[in-house]
């Protein structure tokens, strides 16, 4: 029998030396990626200790008076924007959208608190009315729409159909998978009519959620706000987050995109989503100039009829 080559032997033996060397640092590799084990690699194959990702860290609060120096600036910013939405005649048109006391309201409400109710409208539909339940499901919301010069924010919109409607059973099967088919097309149409839309959906952990809720339920002041509605949702989380992935699948578009704010520090997200708001519509200042105001006509020739004669509402301080 014919001996092996030296040449050959050594080769061979070099190639699978090699061939082990790869395929310890593929595997070195592999494990490095997210997910994988515990072992971590260089590219020289040299194993390092895996750390595990870090959990996101939650949101600090802020100071009382950090927070309402803030929001005045921002409040005067908002003014700013008014002012320009009426000289250009613009439409604008925000969506809320979110979990149960996720904070949506307080937001709309820091916004609209120092501008024009005329100007800039909040928009909360309740329970369709039987004849509504027949139109076309968008035809409810289309009178809302602003007119120029006008800003109008829907606190939650014809999104109750992805969320509300399709958890409850409120609609069919049908029903919602055409309103995924429709709602971009809507929107798309909105946005070429020339109506700026911003959606913003309040995401909350259901920690915070829970702990608001208990909030709620023992301050009489606000117990109103805990709705039939609200405790069922407490029943199906887990229902309402896969009908909100799903929602974001289809109408997360690029004319009309989903903005999510962290919503577990309620001042947080009121600044975050204002200031976020204002960035995305260009503007300039045309605040008014202080005005002279006229002189005050005097009373001539007319006698008042006595204050005893009007009844006055009782002073209780």
């Amino acid at each position: 029998m014919a001996g092996k080559s030296p040449g050959k032997s050594a080769k061979s033996k070099k190639s699978k030396a090699k061939s082990r060397n790869v395929t310890k640092v593929s595997s070195a590799l592999v494990a490095a990626e997210p997910g994988n084990g515990a072992a971590q690699a260089d590219p020289a194959g040299n194993s390092t200790e895996a750390w595990p990702e870090p959990a996101p860290a939650r949101p600090k609060k802020i100071k009382n008076s950090v927070y309402e120096k803030k929001l005045e600036k921002l409040q005067l910013e908002l003014i700013k924007l008014q002012h320009w939405i009426q000289d250009r005649g613009l439409k604008v048109v925000v969506i809320f959208e979110g979990r149960d006391a996720a904070g949506k309201g307080g937001t709309i409400k820091r916004i609209t608190q120092s501008l024009n109710p005329r100007i800039c409208r909040v928009v909360a539909l309740g329970t369709p009315s039987d004849r509504e339940r027949t139109q076309w499901y968008f035809q409810r919301y289309v009178p809302h729409l602003p007119a120029a010069g006008e800003m109008v924010l829907f606190d939650r919109s014809w999104y109750n159909r992805a969320g509300v409607e399709r958890v409850m059973g409120f609609c069919s099967e049908e029903e919602y998978r055409e309103f995924l088919r429709t709602c971009p097309e809507f929107e798309r149409m909105l946005v070429r009519s020339g109506i700026i839309l911003l959606k913003y959906w309040f995401s909350v952990s259901d920690e915070e959620q829970e702990r608001r809720f208990q909030q709620r339920n023992q301050d009489p002041i606000r117990r109103w706000k805990l709705s039939p509605m609200d405790l069922e949702s407490r029943k199906k989380w887990f229902m309402y987050s896969k009908a909100k992935d799903d929602m974001f699948l289809y109408t997360d578009i690029k004319q009309a995109p989903w903005y999510v704010v962290d919503a577990d520090v309620k001042k947080r997200a009121r600044l975050n989503c204002i200031s976020h708001l204002l960035s995305m519509i260009p503007y300039r200042d045309l605040t008014p100039k202080p005005i002279k105001l006229p002189p005050r006509q005097e009373e001539v020739g007319y006698v008042r009829p006595p204050m005893g004669d009007q009844t006055f509402v009782p002073d209780i301080c």
